[in-house]
């Protein structure tokens, strides 16, 4: 009768004297372990449909992380999107399609061919020149592939909408799209809220539609968005960082009024509401 083996510990990868190299060598003896036969029941059982999920959760924690300024947690959760790219790229191996190599191999080349200015004879004088000859490869590498060769193609359509609306500016811009400076970019948010106060006026009175009002509330976000470009702004990281302050601000409120946050009239509301605001954090808007 066989005896019940023990746990068999993680044989470490040869050192190379490289942290970096020694490290990833590392996660690939991990997760080629979970994926063994003897391996975890769970990390057996995924499928890169499966996994594709924690991808987009992986990110979203990393950049919350980063958002905090917070480098311990930012490791932590780079670390976790790290892993679930290794464990992907590891069943995807085994279903021979492809693996971490292939994955690593795309990526250089990528990097090497969209950047001549650094690997080839190419010259550039500004990062905008150089983000610019980078959007011209994309749009030749699309053509060459027969695929959507447009300025604007490429941008994920799955992106949070206004991410999307950043890229989707920047990469307008980049073809020549675009105003010479920020006061423009200004103008033209102020017009497209005017349409909005226009359309919502409309709809109150009966000319108009709620259809509307939520196309010219797109129009403006889209503006802020374009805007947000010029300034050196990412919209959605600024919206991100509102969401948190109103969160704060509300949470304080809620504190202070308890039950009565319900009923009390608006002049309590917004009394309590500045005080909050004075309270996070010193009144700043």
């Amino acid at each position: 009768m066989s005896q019940p083996q023990g746990p068999r510990p993680l044989e470490a990868p040869r050192a190379t004297g490289d942290a970096r190299l020694d490290a990833f060598a590392t996660l690939l003896a991990i997760v080629d372990r979970l994926r063994a036969p003897d391996g975890c029941p769970w990390d057996r059982e995924q499928t890169v449909a499966s996994l594709a999920p924690s991808l987009v959760e992986e990110a979203h924690e990393a950049v919350e992380a980063i958002d905090r300024s917070e480098d311990r947690a930012t490791t932590e959760e780079l670390g976790d999107l790290l892993m679930v790219i290794t464990l992907l790229s590891k069943v995807a191996e085994q279903e021979r399609r492809f693996g971490i190599a292939d994955v690593a191999h795309a990526v250089s080349e990528k990097l090497v061919r969209r950047h001549p200015h650094v690997f080839g004879a190419v010259e550039v004088d500004s990062s905008a020149q150089a983000l610019a000859n980078w959007e011209k490869i994309k749009e030749g590498e699309r053509r060459e592939k027969r695929e959507d060769a447009s300025a604007l193609a490429g941008v994920p359509v799955a992106l949070p909408a206004l991410q999307r609306a950043a890229r989707v500016a920047a990469k307008a811009i980049s073809a020549g799209f675009k105003w010479s400076d920020a006061s423009g970019a200004h103008a033209k948010l102020r017009e497209e809220v005017r349409e909005l106060e226009q359309a919502l006026a409309d709809e109150q009175r009966g000319a108009g539609s709620m259809r509307r009002v939520e196309e010219e509330l797109g129009d403006v976000l889209l503006a802020a968005a374009y805007l947000g470009h010029y300034l050196g702004l990412d919209p959605e990281r600024a919206a991100r960082a509102s969401l948190a302050r109103f969160e704060q601000r509300f949470r304080a409120m809620e504190g202070v009024l308890g039950e009565r946050l319900r009923a009390a009239p608006l002049s309590e509301l917004i009394t309590a509401w500045e005080a909050a605001k004075a309270a996070t954090e010193g009144g700043a808007r």
